[in-house]
C-alpha cells in the first residue's frame, strides 16, 4: 500500500515550487490582465477571404500594436470572423487599422466597443468578492457536513487550503504558459476558475466524506492510517472522473477556436490540480492539524 500520508510532504514540495515560479514571472511580467480588468477596446472583423490568426498579428504588429489579443469566432456565412482586444484607440489609429484590414478582405462595418478604466476596476472588485464570497460558503457547509466529527471546522479550512493551493497552481501555469498560448486573465477565466473551485471541492469532499466513514466503524487505528486507507480507496474514483473529464476538455479545446481556448486552459489545469490538492494538500494538511503536527509548529515559531 503506497503511503499517502508519510510522503504527502514531498508532493507539497512540488506544489511550493511551481507555485513560487508562477509568483517569480507574474512579479517580472506582471499578470497578464485582459481589458476586462485594465480597460481597452474590443472590435469584431469579418473578412470574405482565408485569413489567420497569424495574419492579422503581423498585420497589427506592423502597425506597431504589439499587445493584442486576438480570437476566432464564426463569422456570418462561412466568412473568417475575429475578435480583437487592445488598448483604447485613437480615431486615427483605428483608421489606420481598418485600412489595412481591408488589404485582407474586411466586409461589412466593424463592431467597436470601448471599456473604461472605471469599469475594468469594479469588474476586478466583483470577480474578488465572488470568489471569497465562495470560499466563505464552502467553509460554513463543509463544517456543518462534517459536524459531527470532532473538529468539524477544520475539515472546512482544509478545504479552503487546498482551494487556495489550485488558485495559485492555475496563476502560475497561465504565468508560465501565457506568453506562449496567448492566454489572458479575463471575466471567462474567473468563470473557470469559479468552476475550478466547485470542481476541487467536491473531489475534497469525497475523501473527506470515505475518511468519517472510515472513522465511523470504529476500529483501533491511528488516524494516520485511516486517512491513508481513505485515500487508497477513493483513488481510483478521482483518477477515472479526473481522467473522463480531461479528455472532454482536450477535445473542447481541439475543435472549438481561440475565444473559450482560455476557460478550457484553466479548466484542465484545474481538474489536474483539484486532483492533486485533494490527495496531497487538504488530506495532509488534516492530519497535520488532527495529530497536532500544525500546534508543535507554531509553538516554535513562537
Amino acid at each position: 500500500m503506497f503511503d499517502f500520508v508519510g510522503k504527502g510532504s514531498r508532493f507539497s514540495l512540488l506544489s511550493l515550487v511551481v507555485i513560487i515560479s508562477g509568483v517569480v514571472l507574474l512579479a517580472v511580467l506582471g499578470p497578464p490582465l485582459g481589458i476586462d480588468f485594465t480597460g481597452g477596446a474590443m472590435m469584431t472583423v469579418e473578412f470574405d477571404r482565408p485569413v489567420t490568426l497569424t495574419d492579422l498579428r503581423q498585420e497589427l504588429a506592423g502597425l506597431g500594436h504589439h499587445d493584442v489579443a486576438i480570437h476566432s469566432i464564426e463569422g456570418i456565412e462561412g466568412e473568417a470572423g475575429f475578435l480583437i482586444r487592445t488598448r483604447e484607440l485613437a480615431e486615427g489609429e483605428k483608421q489606420e487599422i481598418m485600412r489595412a484590414f481591408e488589404g485582407l478582405g474586411l466586409t461589412g462595418k466593424p463592431s467597436y466597443e470601448f471599456i473604461s478604466g472605471e469599469i475594468a476596476r469594479e469588474r476586478a472588485r466583483g470577480a474578488a468578492i465572488a470568489v471569497v464570497i465562495g470560499a466563505i460558503g464552502i467553509l460554513i457547509y463543509i463544517s456543518w457536513a462534517f459536524r459531527k466529527l470532532p473538529n468539524p471546522f477544520r475539515y472546512g479550512t482544509c478545504a479552503i487550503i487546498a482551494l487556495v493551493h489550485d488558485i495559485l497552481i492555475v496563476m502560475a501555469v497561465f504565468a508560465i504558459l501565457g506568453g506562449v498560448l496567448h492566454l489572458e486573465i479575463n471575466l471567462m477565466f474567473i468563470t473557470a476558475i469559479l468552476a475550478v473551485i466547485g470542481y476541487s471541492v467536491n473531489d475534497t469532499i469525497v475523501v473527506f466524506d470515505r475518511i468519517r466513514e472510515n472513522l465511523g466503524k470504529g476500529a483501533r487505528q491511528s488516524f494516520e492510517t485511516v486517512v491513508n486507507n481513505s485515500l487508497m480507496e477513493s483513488l481510483s474514483r478521482s483518477l477515472n472522473t479526473s481522467l473522463t473529464t480531461l479528455i472532454v476538455l482536450a477535445a473542447i479545446y481541439l475543435i472549438v477556436g481561440e475565444a473559450i481556448r482560455s476557460f478550457i486552459v484553466v479548466l484542465m489545469v484545474g481538474v489536474v490540480s483539484g486532483t492533486y490538492s485533494s490527495i496531497f494538500i487538504a488530506a495532509q494538511a488534516l492530519v497535520a492539524w488532527e495529530t497536532g503536527k500544525v500546534g508543535k509548529i507554531v509553538r516554535r515559531a513562537a
